[in-house]
C-alpha cells in the first residue's frame, strides 16, 4: 500500500510480534482497570458499613470478617497494666504514640484491644507521656478493624517494655496471657484523656491501579507507533 510516496511494507515477524505485545499490554491494562473497579466497590461497601448502627461486641470469640469496618461498641473495664504505646505515629507532622489498652468485655475472660488515640512524644524519649485511663465499667464505641498493625521493623522480636513498633496479636497474647478478640476498636467516642482520635479514611488504592492501566495502554500505543514507523518506507523513483 502506497500513500503520497510512502509505502507500508510490514514484515511478518514484526507484525506477529507487535500484535502479541500489544494484545498482552492491553489485557494487562484491562486487568488493572478491573482491579480498580473491585477496590472501588469494596470501598463503597466499607463506607456503607461504617454508617450502619453499632453492633455490640460479645464476650465470646468472633470472626474478624464479621465485624471488620462495622461500627461496634463494647462494655467492660480497661486493664491499664497491659497498655502499650505504638511508636512512630505521626499526627500533623508531630511524632508520637498510639495508645492501645485491652478492655475486659463484661465479666468474662475475653478482652478486646482498644486503640484509644494519639499522643505526642515527650522531648525525652526515655520518658513516656502520661495517659489517664478511666476506671470501672465503661462503654467504648468505634470502628472495628484488624488487630494487626505492621510497619518496617528491624527485628521481629523488638519490644521495649510498653513501647512497641508493631502490634502483632499473637505476640501480644503471648506477652500478656490475655484471651483476645481478633478485632481492635478504633475508639471514636470522646473521653477527657488528652488523646487525639482522628482516624483517616482507608484509601481504596484504586488510583494506583488506574495509573498502572494508563502505563500499559501508553506502552501498547508506543509499540504500535514504533511498528508503524519501522514498517513504512519512502519510495525511491
Amino acid at each position: 500500500m502506497t500513500i503520497s510516496g510512502w509505502r507500508f511494507t510490514p514484515r511478518l515477524w514484526s507484525t506477529v510480534a507487535a500484535i502479541a505485545v500489544i494484545t498482552i499490554m492491553v489485557q494487562l491494562g484491562n486487568w488493572q482497570l478491573s482491579r480498580a473497579q473491585e477496590k472501588e466497590s469494596r470501598q463503597e461497601r466499607l463506607d456503607r458499613l461504617s454508617q450502619e448502627p453499632a453492633i455490640t461486641l460479645p464476650d465470646h470469640p468472633v470472626k474478624l470478617e464479621d465485624f471488620q469496618y462495622h461500627q461496634v461498641e463494647a462494655r467492660g473495664e480497661y486493664v491499664p497494666g497491659h497498655t502499650i504505646y505504638l511508636d512512630n505515629k505521626i499526627y500533623k507532622g508531630i511524632a508520637g504514640y498510639q495508645i492501645v489498652t485491652p478492655l475486659r468485655v463484661g465479666n468474662s475472660e475475653m478482652h478486646v484491644l482498644v486503640n484509644r488515640g494519639w499522643i505526642a512524644a515527650t522531648r525525652d524519649r526515655s520518658k513516656l507521656p502520661e495517659v489517664a485511663t478511666p476506671g470501672g465499667k465503661i462503654l467504648v464505641s468505634g470502628i472495628a478493624t484488624t488487630a494487626m498493625q505492621k510497619t518496617l521493623e528491624l527485628s521481629p522480636d523488638q519490644v521495649s517494655g510498653q513501647v512497641w513498633e508493631n502490634l502483632d496479636l499473637e505476640r501480644y497474647r503471648s506477652s500478656t496471657g490475655l484471651k483476645l478478640q481478633p478485632v481492635m476498636i478504633l475508639q471514636k467516642d470522646q473521653a477527657n484523656d488528652g488523646l487525639v482520635r482522628e482516624w483517616p479514611r482507608p484509601d481504596s488504592g484504586s488510583g494506583k491501579n488506574i495509573g498502572y492501566a494508563f502505563q500499559w495502554f501508553a506502552m501498547a500505543f508506543a509499540v504500535l507507533i514504533i511498528y508503524l514507523v519501522l514498517s513504512v518506507k519512502r519510495e525511491r523513483y
